[in-house]
């Protein structure tokens, strides 16, 4: 699902991280991270009502400093409002306008998004600080309290007025979007323009040349693509906490959020280093079917059983994904390039596939036959039903006496007996589980 972007801009020390860490602590159903994928705390996914959306973070604003570290945070910032679709612009409520407010509301302005102007820190049931803010031209001024949690629901409300209703279905594009994404320098730009075999994204050896994600259609043997080349993802510790390049994950995110199918591209004089395992997790945590392309692979000396076990050197690294298929290529002289789209139509063909339930339940009471269900306490588990109740990715519901009675690595067999029954080839799949009441039960 592609959900809405919202940035938290304005100027330093207006109260932003405050609100962006208010929205993150309260029970707004923010997703959480999944647990060994460490994400820079610089966005957040939540829903207000019947909407979900990205809330973004973004460094203060000052337009006319010329120091460096304020150049930096205010091309993060731009970066942020590019791809949002709605920004919050926040003003100190207490300080009152500033000629910085006027530049970053003249900055706003230029960008042509709906803007929310934001009064923080009014504390107290008077509002007439927030008259002075009508100056600045950005529409009426909502007064909140980030720091208190006063007037936060008004505002959700307000945000959420710009969105798309959830209730009207986009109408499916019949193009297989491929995100391709990875670490800087990985090849993601030579790979696109051999796969297209033109020269549309620049290639360079500069590890953050593309920071854009860049969207290109084209069609193969009557199929219609749009790859999508995105910016490399920098292991954080090689990037200044206010860097440009802190911002290009918001634009993989967006990019592996709208795709398909999903490209995962590692260096293959390496094994899956720790930034590669958080980009495919990233891949994982959002459902997306995915290849993990091994590139550059004509650079790596080899001996008889070299790619084996480099195979299982990475799979071992990405373990949390071993239904993901590996490809060794080359980019650079084309090696295998031929097999990319192949494996991508596979991938996708299998996340959208859809068991039937007689035939699901089959396999399901197969392997509850051949190891038993766990129990607790003198209370076993029981399994009455199954059904898929989606796809992209497949997902399972699972009619028990008690979820709590079903322990991760049962689940775990569960899937593995389900991927062996159905070809799931490069798809995760979802298992949830649903308490129904039995009277055969006893209670017990």
């Amino acid at each position: 699902m592609n959900k809405p972007l919202v940035a938290v801009v304005g100027r330093p020390n207006v109260g932003k991280s405050t609100f962006f860490n208010r929205i993150v602590g309260q029970r707004l159903s923010i997703v959480e991270d999944t647990p060994g994928v460490t994400r820079d705390r610089i966005y957040a996914d939540g829903e207000w009502q019947r909407y979900a959306f990205t809330l973004v973070d973004t460094g203060g604003i000052e337009i006319k400093s010329d120091e460096e570290l304020f150049q930096d945070m205010r091309m993060q910032a731009e970066i942020a409002i590019d791809n949002a679709q709605v920004i919050l612009f926040f003003v100190d409520g207490r300080q009152g306008v500033t000629s910085s407010d006027h530049d970053v509301a003249d900055m706003l302005r230029r960008a042509g998004k709906p803007v929310i102007l934001v009064v923080n820190k009014i504390d107290g049931p008077s509002n007439d600080a927030i008259y002075d803010f009508y100056d600045l031209g950005m529409g009426d001024p909502m007064p909140i309290s980030a720091a208190q949690g006063l007037g936060i629901g008004d505002l959700l409300d307000a945000m959420v007025a710009y969105f798309p209703d959830p209730d009207e279905l986009e109408e499916e594009d019949e193009a297989i979007h491929i995100a391709v994404v990875g670490r800087p320098n990985v090849g993601k730009s030579s790979l696109v323009n051999m796969i297209l075999n033109e020269k549309r994204s620049i290639v360079s050896d500069i590890a953050g040349t593309t920071r854009d994600a860049i969207d290109t259609p084209f069609e193969r043997n009557g199929k219609k693509y749009v790859i999508i080349d995105t910016a490399g993802i920098r292991r954080k510790a090689k990037i200044e906490d206010a860097s440009i390049e802190r911002y290009s994950v918001i634009r993989s995110l967006m990019a592996i959020r709208r795709c398909d199918v999903a490209l995962i591209l590692i260096d293959g004089r390496e094994y899956a280093t720790e930034q590669d395992v958080k980009i495919a997790g990233l891949v994982h945590e959002e459902g997306k079917p995915s290849v993990v392309l091994v590139n550059k692979w004509d650079l790596v000396d080899k001996e008889t059983g070299t790619l084996e076990q480099h195979r299982k050197r990475v799979m071992n690294n990405l373990s949390f994904m071993n239904y993901v298929p590996t490809l060794y290529i080359s980019a650079k002289t084309g090696q295998r390039v031929n097999r990319v789209l192949e494996e991508a139509d596979r991938v996708v063909e299998n996340t959208r596939q859809r068991i039937p339930t007689g035939v699901l339940n089959d396999v399901i009471n197969d392997a509850i036959s051949v190891v038993e269900p766990p129990s607790d306490k003198g209370r076993r588990l029981k399994i009455y039903y199954a059904t898929q109740v989606s796809t992209r990715p497949p997902t399972f519901v699972l009619f028990v006496n008690d979820p709590e009675l079903m322990h991760f690595s049962y689940e775990r067999y569960l899937e593995n007996h389900l991927r062996k029954a159905f070809d799931f080839s490069g798809t995760p799949i979802r298992i949830l589980k649903r308490q129904r009441n039995n009277k055969e039960d006893g209670g017990r």
